[in-house]
């Protein structure tokens, strides 16, 4: 807690989370407008005018260019903020001061800093017949206190969805990027791709420098872009003409490219990502960093490459076990599952890929299963924690079906179930036992790739409490009779010397990572019920 806000209500991390969580979604057709952030902004004295900033939208991609554009300032020594979302499992990740997250405490510290001016906000949109403010909003109006407060100086900030009425849009960006513009959340956005292109050109702010990303529907897009640049008097950088990727190879944990900008040329540059677009979202992060650093000409190249070859992108693409592989991502459109399939296709060279996969009921189910068929040999049809809006294990089968044929459809409503079942269809084909050319995908929801990740990364199994359980304090020996410490100490060794013919590497049990039995899982909720939504609020 901070000396001056103190936590004057012994709040826990869960008290505020409810409290913040539980207020009306951003994507609420009655709030699609600014008034009560201009308004929160106005009683904290507007703290978004101390710090230049990088703003991020577009329909993929906005994450991963957020947090490769931050590692690149930070490099350079400047001070960072970085506000994302959605959050795959924590809601402190929305949140990171110098690549790091906040806190539980310096969490609980900026809402209890902030929580009254809600509040006023709050009474004053009821005077007037409105709607209260956003739980989105409630969060980035949080963001944009502590990069004040820190004080940062440069935040790099995500769009939640579209742009022209985002509550992040309250800040001017230094720099706009705008990744491809592509069909999702049309509810809310449009029905084409020039309506959607029509809101997100609503970050380009006057004398800005507007970063554009590959446009997979370039004829209809571009214009609509380059008139908002021309009205606004922005600086405009395209993917493919005032900036572009080439030589660009698969390697190790990623890839390496040659970046060139309007600044100048960097080569042979690690990206720690696979897949084509995240060298397309690093050249744009990379021209973003360009304008926000206080360097005249390119920058330096080793600090590019050193920030670009650590970046980690939870839920994107991400590689978390080996043997058998298991791949998480939380793309949930066509256009993200078609960056997904070139990925796979290009980094991997998988002989059986089970994929696991569950989705929201708003989204284009058919079309994004028929994007990743190709690539996959069966899939197993499955539930995230998202209940309200999580499209049933029975619906998702009858769609799938259609996509895959019987024969390779698989129903297991609950997600536990459903990562065993594609791990144990895998094990099967793997006759080596080492997990080459064998994987699972789990995928269609960064609610799916969140709940999946909790389960496989943050539950000890017995095997590694096993192995952790042989690891005694050092005791000192002296002239005495063993002591019973060293008794011990002597049994952890040869304990140890025996652990190979205990355990084998090779075993995996989903059950076993998260502590469960198999006839307690069906029984089990996933985990993950307080991660954000896909649109949370949302994520583009």
């Amino acid at each position: 807690m901070s000396f001056e806000h103190p936590n004057r209500n012994n709040e826990t991390m869960r008290d505020v989370e409810l409290d913040i969580m539980s207020r009306p979604p951003e994507h609420n057709t009655t709030n699609l407008d600014l008034d009560r952030m201009n308004l929160m902004l106005d009683l904290l004295g507007h703290p978004e005018q101390s710090f230049r900033v990088i703003h991020v939208t577009g329909t993929n991609g906005k994450g991963s260019t957020a947090r490769m554009a931050e590692a690149i300032c930070r490099a350079y020594g400047m001070r960072t903020g970085l506000y994302t979302s959605p959050h795959l499992e924590r809601i402190n990740e929305r949140i990171c001061i110098d690549g790091q997250q906040l806190s539980d405490d310096d969490f609980i510290d900026i809402w209890d800093q902030t929580k009254d001016l809600v509040a006023l906000v709050d009474a004053k949109m009821e005077e007037q017949g409105k709607p209260k403010m956003s739980f989105f909003e409630v969060l980035t109006a949080m963001a944009i206190w502590k990069f004040a407060d820190a004080p940062v100086d440069v935040a790099i900030v995500e769009v939640g969805m579209g742009g022209a009425w985002d509550a992040t849009n309250v800040i001017n960006a230094d720099a706009a990027i705008i990744g491809p513009v592509d069909m999702d959340h049309m509810q809310w956005l449009g029905d084409t791709v020039e309506k959607i292109a029509g809101e997100k050109v609503g970050i380009i702010k006057p004398n800005c420098t507007a970063i554009i990303g590959p446009q997979p529907h370039e004829e209809a897009v571009m214009p609509i872009i380059e008139e908002a640049a021309a009205c606004n008097h922005a600086t405009l950088v395209r993917d493919g003409y005032e900036m572009t990727v080439t030589d660009r190879m698969p390697a190790v944990g990623g890839q390496v490219a040659t970046l060139t900008t309007p600044n100048g040329t960097y080569e042979g540059v690690p990206i720690a990502k696979f897949g084509e677009h995240q060298a397309h979202n690093a050249l744009a992060a990379l021209a973003a960093a360009e304008v926000v650093i206080p360097v005249n000409g390119p920058l330096d190249g080793d600090l590019v490459a050193e920030a670009l070859s650590s970046v980690k992108i939870p839920g994107r693409i991400e590689q978390i076990r080996t043997s058998p592989t298991i791949i998480l991502d939380g793309g949930h459109n066509v256009n993200a599952a078609e960056a997904l399939r070139k990925a796979i296709e290009e980094s991997y060279d998988f002989q059986q890929l089970v994929g696991v996969v569950a989705m929201m009921r708003d989204k284009q189910v058919e079309e994004y299963l028929g994007v990743l068929e190709p690539i996959l040999s069966s899939v197993v049809v499955t539930e995230n924690s998202w209940r309200d809006r999580v499209m049933s294990a029975d619906d998702l089968e009858k769609i799938a079906v259609d996509v895959f044929g019987r024969d390779r459809v698989i129903k297991e409503p609950n997600l536990p179930d459903a990562i065993q079942t594609a791990v144990n269809m895998v094990d099967a084909e793997d006759e080596l036992g080492v997990g080459y050319g064998h994987g699972v995908l789990i995928c269609g929801s960064f609610v799916t790739a969140g709940d999946a990740r909790t389960m496989l990364e943050e539950h000890a199994s017995p095997t590694m409490k096993q192995a952790m359980n042989i690891h005694q304090p050092v005791v000192e020996p002296d002239d005495s009779e063993a002591s019973p410490d060293q008794q011990a100490s002597e049994a952890a060794d040869e304990a140890a010397d025996t652990l190979d013919d205990q355990v084998s590497p090779d075993d995996f049990d989903v059950f076993d990572v998260l502590g469960l039995g198999k006839s307690a899982s069906s029984d089990t909720g996933t985990g993950n019920a307080d991660a954000a939504d896909d649109t949370d609020s949302t994520q583009d």
